[in-house]
């Protein structure tokens, strides 16, 4: 347990360093990434989603993009959620759109990062989709929700996604109730002030929020890997009988696949989480840091290249 949390704090350590998100990006998609990132273009990114729509999994597209830090980097992210929306309504392909406020600029400026997101909203609306604001860290914790806030006054085609490790979760939730909402454990290091040290709590907690979100008849995506959360949540909708147009599983690409192609052949709605681009650095940096074998998979690859 010390070495697997050393291990965690090295990687979250890594995917915060500037310079070699920088470096990274000459790198390409190697020693294991593309295991993770499913391309660094749109059309290889579609070509997949259209492979795993052909296996009866669902998708949602992320172009990957962090460390944003100026206006014209925040607006061109925004463009290019847009071109994402454009390519998976001319591809046909079963996708939503999940994007980061501090790619569209939430640090740099709120009010632009509000209008790139009305952009990006607009566009989704024209083509009947859907698009999730993923949760960052705790500091932007209460500003994507105020954001997420406004943007409901316009639009119901947006949700976020809320993080069970965090203490104020469960009271998020009851706030929350009708938004369409991905539930998570959470894959940032956080203070022990703000979030559960205790695996065990944070699974509890994580049961709570599902029971609570789906009780209450909102849309609720559980993403998971964990069977055993799975399993809590199959017996949460039997005995509720919660109908599965309700809720829906999502996964990681490139992680448990056959667990998602199992779930979708027992008739449950499974949606695989499909980020691609060039900027992929801190996402395969909290991929390593959540799960010793993923590290264990990027040597191998490195050893035998």
């Amino acid at each position: 347990m010390i070495l697997e949390a050393a291990i965690k704090r090295f990687f979250l350590f890594l995917s915060q360093n500037y310079s070699m998100n920088r470096a990274a990006k000459k790198w390409g998609l190697r020693y294991g990434a593309s295991r993770f990132v499913a391309g660094e273009t749109i059309r290889e990114a579609i070509s997949r989603v259209k492979e795993l729509n052909a296996q009866g999994l669902t998708c949602t597209l992320d172009h990957l993009g962090e460390f944003v830090r100026s206006r014209r980097e925040a607006i061109e992210s925004a463009d290019y959620c847009i071109k994402t929306l454009d390519a998976i309504h001319q591809a046909g392909v079963d996708s939503n759109l999940s994007l980061k406020l501090t790619q569209l600029g939430l640090d740099i400026d709120t009010v632009m990062c509000r209008e790139n997101m009305r952009r990006i909203l607009e566009r989704a609306k024209q083509y009947g989709n859907f698009v999730r604001i993923d949760m960052e860290d705790y500091s932007h914790c209460q500003q994507t929700l105020n954001m997420l806030h406004e943007l409901r006054k316009e639009y119901d085609n947006v949700g976020t996604v809320i993080q069970a490790y965090l203490y104020r979760s469960e009271s998020d939730v009851k706030a929350l109730r009708g938004v369409p909402l991905r539930l998570v454990k959470g894959a940032y290091k956080e203070s022990s002030k703000v979030a559960y040290p205790d695996k065990k709590d944070v699974d509890d907690n994580y049961k709570r929020i599902i029971k609570q979100h789906l009780l209450s008849r909102s849309y609720t995506a559980v993403a998971t890997h964990d069977e055993h959360i799975i399993d809590y949540t199959k017996r949460v909708v039997l005995k509720h009988r919660i109908p599965h147009t309700h809720f829906e599983f999502q996964m990681l690409y490139g992680i448990r696949t056959q667990l998602q192609l199992s779930l979708a052949r027992e008739g449950y709605k499974m949606r695989v989480y499909v980020p691609y681009g060039n900027d992929w650095y801190a996402y395969f940096m909290r991929r390593l840091a959540e799960r010793p074998a993923n590290v264990a998979f990027v040597l191998k690859g490195m050893v035998t290249k």
